[in-house]
């Protein structure tokens, strides 16, 4: 890794990326987390509270973590989060996540407009050769937006947990540099 890579402000077309802090705790990211149709598929399922969410940044933030608020340019208004985290800079691979809470930018290709953003930072200035990340396998939009985006199934994990009351199977999928 290149010695003067820190979490930086990243950008593309139409989103922002700033490093998660202080300034992001919010009755809004709470009601994210809180909200059954968003956090369907997050292993954190609702009873957040602003004080657990301020605690949880903190953690992230002293941590180091490559963790991004995304926000639209034209607005600056927060609609989710992006990260990689862990990072192992011996196998330069890193594990993805993100979060699109506002569900009024459902849809709209933010996902996959920050997606592209921040792997091709991890490639390009991290670099990294290898990125990792976990889905149910029920998640159709999101196992197909990876799959678009050039992500393959590495692993199939059977009755991971229940989702929708349902006992649902997890898939392990990556992309490579």
């Amino acid at each position: 890794m290149r010695s003067t890579v820190k979490n930086i402000d990243i950008e593309s077309e139409r989103l922002t990326y700033k490093r998660v802090s202080s300034e992001h705790i919010s009755e809004d990211y709470v009601s994210w987390i809180n909200d059954s149709e968003v956090n369907r598929y997050l292993e954190t399922r609702g009873n957040y509270t602003l004080d657990l969410l301020k605690s949880y940044i903190e953690q992230q933030y002293n941590k180091a973590t490559f963790f991004w608020a995304i926000h639209l340019k034209d607005s600056n208004k927060h609609i989710g989060n992006i990260k990689i985290d862990p990072i192992n800079f011996e196998t330069k691979s890193g594990e993805y996540g993100i979060l699109i809470g506002d569900k009024s930018n459902w849809g709209k290709g933010y996902a996959s407009e920050a997606t592209i953003r921040i792997i091709n930072y991890c490639f390009d200035e991290l670099e990294l050769t290898k990125i990792t990340l976990g889905v149910i396998e029920d998640n159709v939009s999101a196992v197909n937006l990876y799959k678009k985006l050039g992500f393959k199934i590495d692993e199939v994990i059977q009755g991971t947990k229940v989702y929708n009351n349902k006992i649902s199977n997890s898939l392990r999928m990556s992309i490579h540099a």
